[in-house]
């Protein structure tokens, strides 16, 4: 399957959370039915993305990166590359290069979608997809310069400024996301955790 038709397939089967967010969806889905390079940069008319919100192994705190170039904290991600077999591979990959964490854990639906204008070819639109991921307990940051001016662990309650309300709102809903997944994997007061 073709990064393309993968996207088209988590967005087909992606269940919004909301109006705004379903009309997102659906305008996603019909830019990709419309551009087959509306995966890639090329694709001036606006390209899909991928990015992610870490947080940590307990659900209290999230990474950040601090944007070289705007100087705002965001979440990691970025564009898709030809090597990313899928859009949730493009997230993992962002996400693990921008923090340097290892073995992160992506969950496996996006949390969000947020379309905004960049400077791309003189001017596009990102069409990001919204991820979460949950980090090992002994995770590590690691800044790589190139990949962003400063990097750190947030509590989720209490991002940094200059952030804005897309991330902030990104990071609530991984939170949320983590916190199913943390609560549904934990053992049942009185059962053995070795039966379940």
């Amino acid at each position: 399957m073709s990064l393309h038709a993968d996207a088209r397939a988590v967005l087909g089967a992606w269940t919004a959370p909301d109006a705004r967010q379903e009309e997102l969806r659906r305008s996603y889905l019909d830019h990709l039915e419309a551009y087959g390079d509306g995966m890639w940069r090329s694709c001036l008319p606006g390209h899909v993305t991928a990015s992610t919100a870490i947080i940590s192994a307990d659900g209290s705190r999230a990474v950040l990166t601090l944007h070289r170039i705007h100087r705002i904290w965001l979440q990691t991600g970025g564009h898709c590359e030809p090597e990313d077999a899928t859009l949730g591979a493009a997230a993992l990959r962002e996400a693990t290069e921008e923090s340097g964490i290892r073995g992160l854990t992506l969950l496996p639906e996006p949390v969000g979608l947020d379309r905004h204008a960049v400077p791309c070819g003189g001017g596009s639109f990102h069409l990001d997809v919204q991820y979460a991921a949950l980090a090992p307990e002994d995770a590590v940051l690691v800044r790589d310069p190139d990949e962003s001016a400063d990097l750190g662990w947030f509590p989720v309650d209490d991002l940094p400024e200059p952030s804005d309300e897309v991330c902030r709102s990104l990071v609530r809903a991984a939170a949320e996301a983590v916190g199913r997944r943390l609560r549904s994997s934990a053992p049942h007061p009185g059962t053995d955790p070795g039966t379940r």
